[in-house]
């Protein structure tokens, strides 16, 4: 099984990219961030002609998220981070797919620093701490896919220097993270590259031309399903097409039935 969690930065003005890339790469989950519309359908007709069915948890014009699926559709299971009743924003969904617990997040983005933004980042960082907990005592496979906007370590980004003070860096917001996988999440991607320089964001085509890039998009699996993991790779060459989005889509193989 391949899974993927691509932030597409509006499902609808990337709507030929993220086709594109569905036909080229074919894969079988596919966790969707920063989709940006109203929609509750989100594109289903045109999606749904490339042979995939979704989940969506849409926002207008900010945030939003999915879960993509071939063949059996996602069945979802909750779309609320607890923690927070007051906090409406489409940044969480749960869905079952093939019995695999697959997981849509995107993390606040919390700059500037210091900002209520950034108080709320640690928050929501906070309450993405206690349900991952929940979340691996329930003994369920999981796989938590999107866009953590966080950069772990200084490997993770090309200069960590000119963005010291960015939101994604600060060390308030990779201890959290750094507490997330204490709990036993791993991350797929350090898992079998430990080394290896990878991003999965951009901030410009000019960037991307030097690779000056950072990565900040995960698959974190439960442990049960580490010995099952295959392959994992970030697919940057759409970066550099036409219109694309400011992240590439990550993925993973698993051994699953």
């Amino acid at each position: 099984m391949k899974i993927a969690t691509f932030n597409v930065n509006g499902v609808k003005g990337r709507l030929p990219r993220l086709l594109e890339w569905l036909e080229e790469t074919a894969p079988d989950v596919v966790c969707l961030q920063e989709i940006k519309t109203g929609d509750p359908a989100g594109p289903a007709q045109a999606l749904a002609q490339a042979g995939y069915r979704g989940v969506w948890h849409p926002q207008r014009s900010h945030h939003g998220v999915a879960v993509l699926a071939r063949g059996e559709p996602p069945r979802e299971i909750g779309r609320t981070l607890p923690g927070d009743p007051a906090d409406l924003a489409s940044r969480w969904l749960e869905c079952e797919v093939q019995g695999l617990h697959v997981v849509s997040v995107y993390l606040p983005n919390g700059n500037p620093v210091p900002s209520p933004n950034f108080d709320y980042k640690l928050r929501w960082m906070d309450r993405l701490v206690a349900h991952g907990e929940a979340l691996l005592a329930t003994r369920r496979p999981v796989v938590l896919a999107g866009d953590f906007n966080v950069v772990p370590t200084n490997s993770d980004i090309y200069n960590a220097g000119s963005w010291r003070f960015d939101a994604v860096l600060q060390p308030e917001t990779r201890e959290k993270y750094e507490r997330l996988l204490a709990q036993g999440w791993v991350d797929a991607m350090r898992h079998l590259h430990p080394k290896q320089r990878i991003y999965t964001f951009w901030v410009n085509a000019a960037a991307f031309q030097r690779n000056a890039g950072f990565r900040m998009d995960f698959l974190l699996l439960s442990p049960d399903l580490v010995p099952r993991l295959r392959a994992t790779g970030v697919d940057a060459e759409h970066r550099g097409r036409d219109k694309p989005s400011d992240h590439a889509p990550a993925w993973i193989t698993l051994d699953w039935p």
